[in-house]
C-alpha cells in the first residue's frame, strides 16, 4: 500500500488514488478544484468560498474549527486534508481514527510549494501541480523588492486586536515585500492600543480576513496613530498558501507601489 508523508512528517496509506475527497481548509480546496478534482472533491467547510461556481453543490462540513464529525462520517472520505493551524487537533486526531488525513503545516512560501507539490503527488496530478508550483515560483522571482525600510503591523482580529507575528505565513508574504514586521513576538499575539502606540509602525495593514476589516475601521486606527498610513487589505493574498499564491505576487507590487508614492 502506497505510504505518502504529511507535512507534519505522518505517515498516511493510501490503497490507491483517492475519489472521495474532503478538504477542512479553504485555501487548499480551492487548490484541488484548481488540480481538476471538481469530481473527487465530496465535502469542504462553510469558509470554503473558491472557486464560487464550483462549491455550491459540495456537502458542508461545518466549520474549520468545527468541523461537524457526524457529517463527514457519513460522507465516508477516502481522504481528508487539513492544516495544523487551521484545524482543531482533537478534531483531526478524532477523523484519523476512522480515514486517511493527510496534514499541511505551512509558515512559508517554500512550505506551500512543498504542500502543492506533495498534495499533487497524493492525488495523481503530479504535472499539475509542478506546472502551477513552476508558475508560483515565477511570478515571485519576478517581484524581489529590496528592503523598503517600512514597519509595518498586520491585523488580523478585532476585540482583542490580534496582529500577524513572527513565524507565521504571513510574516513570510511580508518578507517577501521587502516589509518588516514591527511586531518580535511570535505567531498572532494580542496587542492593545497603548502598545501599538508605543511601538509607532509606519503602516497598519487591516485584513479582510479573519476579521473583515472595513473602511469604517479606519478611524479607531487613526485616532491611535495619526501620523501612521493604514491600508485595507487582501488578506487571502496575504495568508492563503495554495494556487491563489499565482496572483499574490502582482497584488504585492501594486501595494509597493503605493507606499512608494508617497
Amino acid at each position: 500500500m502506497p505510504v505518502y508523508i504529511d507535512q507534519m512528517n505522518r505517515p498516511v496509506e493510501l490503497p490507491s488514488t483517492p475519489k472521495r475527497i474532503i478538504s477542512i481548509v479553504p485555501s487548499q480546496t480551492e487548490l484541488l478544484f484548481d488540480l481538476g478534482l471538481d469530481a473527487e472533491i465530496i465535502g469542504i467547510t462553510k469558509f470554503c468560498i473558491h472557486p464560487a461556481e464550483k462549491i455550491k453543490s459540495k456537502a458542508k462540513i461545518g466549520g474549520t474549527k468545527t468541523l461537524n464529525i457526524k457529517r463527514i462520517k457519513e460522507l465516508n472520505p477516502d481522504l481528508i486534508i487539513g492544516n495544523k493551524e487551521e484545524n482543531e487537533r482533537s478534531q483531526v486526531e478524532e477523523l484519523m481514527q476512522s480515514f486517511p488525513v493527510w496534514m499541511s503545516d505551512i509558515s512559508d512560501l517554500n512550505g506551500a510549494i512543498d504542500m502543492i507539490n506533495k498534495v499533487g503527488e497524493l492525488v495523481g496530478k503530479n504535472v499539475e501541480a509542478t506546472r502551477l508550483t513552476q508558475s508560483i515560483d515565477s511570478e515571485f522571482n519576478k517581484l524581489n523588492n529590496p528592503p523598503q525600510d517600512i514597519r509595518v503591523a498586520y491585523f488580523i482580529w478585532r476585540k482583542p486586536y490580534i496582529v500577524a507575528g513572527k513565524g507565521t505565513f504571513i510574516d513570510a508574504m511580508l518578507q517577501k515585500c521587502g516589509l518588516e514586521n514591527a511586531f518580535e513576538t511570535e505567531r498572532y499575539p494580542e496587542t492593545m492600543a497603548d502598545e501599538l502606540v508605543k511601538i509607532k509602525p509606519d503602516v497598519i495593514l487591516l485584513s479582510s480576513e479573519p476579521y473583515p476589516f472595513k473602511e469604517k475601521h479606519i478611524a479607531e486606527f487613526k485616532a491611535m496613530l495619526p501620523n501612521t498610513r493604514i491600508k485595507l487589505v487582501d488578506g487571502e493574498l496575504f495568508s492563503w498558501y495554495g494556487s491563489r499564491l499565482l496572483h499574490a505576487p502582482a497584488y504585492f507590487e501594486n501595494l509597493l507601489n503605493e507606499f512608494k508614492s508617497v
